[in-house]
């Protein structure tokens, strides 16, 4: 079982940049697909982008396409969201997710592990 631990959120200006990071314990991370979803308050948990179990293959919603780019490290067993261009309507918190198997899933059930969520709040 695999243990899942993000950091790098906090609070910027609209415009401005954030580097998030998922450290994963427990498990063999090159056997997991890794997500990045995010939840804003009022809202259903949604996909940001997700990455194949080789690195080689990325999805990105539709909402953050050319701004946020997601990259996976074996040797450090993170993963990472860089997020630019950062909009107040990306407010929420951020959670990182794996996925048993090969396929790259979009819908959170598909997830079989989560972090605790990290915030990101873009002011306007």
């Amino acid at each position: 079982q695999v243990q899942l631990v993000e950091s790098g959120g906090g609070l910027v200006q609209a415009g401005g940049s954030l580097r998030l990071s998922c450290a994963a314990s427990g498990g063999t991370f090159s056997a997991y697909v890794m997500g990045w979803f995010r939840q804003a308050p009022g809202k259903e948990r949604e996909i940001v982008a997700a990455i194949s179990r080789s690195g080689g293959s990325t999805y990105y919603a539709d909402s953050v396409k050319g701004r946020f780019t997601i990259s996976r490290d074996s040797a450090k067993n993170t993963v990472t969201l860089q997020m630019n261009s950062l909009k107040p309507e990306d407010t929420a918190v951020y959670y990182c997710a794996a996925k048993n198997g090969v396929a790259v899933a979009t819908t959170s059930s598909r997830y079989d592990y989560w972090g605790q969520g990290t915030q990101v709040t873009v002011s306007s």
